[in-house]
């Protein structure tokens, strides 16, 4: 599974374990363009001790859509993205402030399990990350340390491998380790398995930096697949990526926090793919489209 065991002890933001209750009711979007929103980010600051590295974030997340978040390195969109499944809980002294919705339920409230949350929203890292052990074992490790009841694991086995573009290329060596794959395919292995625990929303951090072009087309062809069945959330340093994958695209960048004078990431457009790239409406998104800086 590609999201990581909690560990209950290690973050001010834990709460007591209880099963995630999730509602199906949408809040109208605070984003006109967004008409069915799944995750809502509303005020959202990320600290890691008194540093602020994410400041006051607003965002709506469509469902089945692909949204990219994009910027110059440093602005926050990985410690964000982090943020909308509970990772940061596993850095010592970090702590977020805002609401984070996912169906119309703070993920960040009392009695929410984190691991559920992790399982229903899953993570893909910018380095492939395969377990030492066999293909089969790989995909079927998130089920089985969840307690999820399947019918049949070579069933459940098969069906992620084949969602993920890699069933044929593998069926025939399941048993062999997964270290053995090409880094292209171990990335399709670790989108098999988190697809494998059944989610509702993949985010993807950097998925294809470590990839080369054939390997990334073959992950971009996959998201445009999978957003069928799943929302997904991008950080991409590619412009390129994101014009050819999102549906919708937010830019961020950093700037002086009011105060201390240290580096924090802001939002400063969001909207429509074609809208960002082809106008941006504020002058630091055409600055980095154009490559004035960055």
């Amino acid at each position: 599974m590609a999201q990581t065991t909690m560990n209950p002890s290690s973050s001010s933001q834990r709460r007591t374990a209880a099963p995630m209750e999730l509602h199906a009711t949408h809040s109208p979007s605070t984003v006109p363009d967004v008409p069915d929103t799944l995750i809502r980010l509303d005020d959202v600051s990320v600290f890691y001790g008194d540093f602020r590295a994410v400041t006051d974030v607003s965002l709506d997340f469509g469902k089945n859509e692909i949204t990219a978040l994009i910027g110059p390195s440093g602005c926050g969109k990985s410690t964000l993205l982090r943020s909308i499944n509970r990772m940061n809980d596993l850095v010592d002294g970090a702590r977020v402030s805002g609401a984070v919705t996912f169906d119309g339920e703070d993920i960040y409230s009392r009695g929410v399990d984190p691991i559920e949350v992790r399982r229903r929203i899953g993570m893909v890292f910018q380095k492939p990350n395969p377990f030492p052990k066999s293909i089969y074992d790989n995909i079927a490790y998130g089920p089985r340390v969840t307690g999820m009841k399947v019918a049949s694991m070579d069933d459940l086995v098969e069906e992620a491998l084949t969602k993920a573009a890699l069933w044929d290329e593998v069926k025939d060596k399941l048993k062999q380790s997964a270290n053995g794959l090409s880094g292209g395919q171990q990335q399709r292995l670790c989108i098999a398995r988190t697809i494998a625990v059944r989610p509702d929303v993949i985010l993807m951090d950097e998925p294809c930096s470590a990839l080369d072009p054939i390997a990334t087309v073959r992950i971009e062809d996959l998201m445009q697949d999978l957003k069928n069945d799943y929302t997904i959330v991008i950080v991409t340093h590619n412009m390129q990526q994101a014009a050819r994958v999102a549906d919708r695209t937010a830019f961020f960048t950093a700037q002086a926090a009011e105060g201390s004078g240290d580096r924090t990431g802001v939002l400063v457009e969001y909207g429509k793919t074609a809208q960002i790239f082809g106008d941006p409406r504020d002058d630091r998104t055409e600055g980095y489209i154009s490559g004035r800086f960055g």
